[in-house]
């Protein structure tokens, strides 16, 4: 069995912080964080992505988010996951939502 043992954690903040004031602060901001790694890892396969020589991955992570905000801005109720493919095969629709 794996126990995890508590790990202090140091944070600058500009206003002098309680524990108790930051905690909230902190979570909120890694639940936020954690969500969009998810939704670009769901939608972009971003764990199985390959890119990785030279200027690529520089390349796509700065595409990948464009593209993100792009989807999920076109109408209907698809998924994004969904929304994405059909941006790959239909260039109408492609065109459609780069355009708004």
């Amino acid at each position: 069995m794996l126990i995890h043992a508590p790990t202090p954690r140091f944070y600058i903040t500009s206003p002098a912080l309680t524990a108790k004031q930051l905690g909230p602060i902190v979570r909120s901001h890694w639940a936020i964080e954690n969500s969009l790694h998810w939704v670009m890892d769901m939608v972009f396969r971003d764990d199985e992505c390959r890119i990785r020589t030279e200027h690529a991955p520089a390349n796509f992570t700065t595409l990948k988010p464009m593209a993100h905000n792009l989807i999920r801005k076109a109408p209907g109720k698809d998924s994004l996951r969904l929304r994405r493919k059909v941006a790959a095969w239909d260039d109408d629709f492609l065109a459609s939502i780069i355009a708004r």
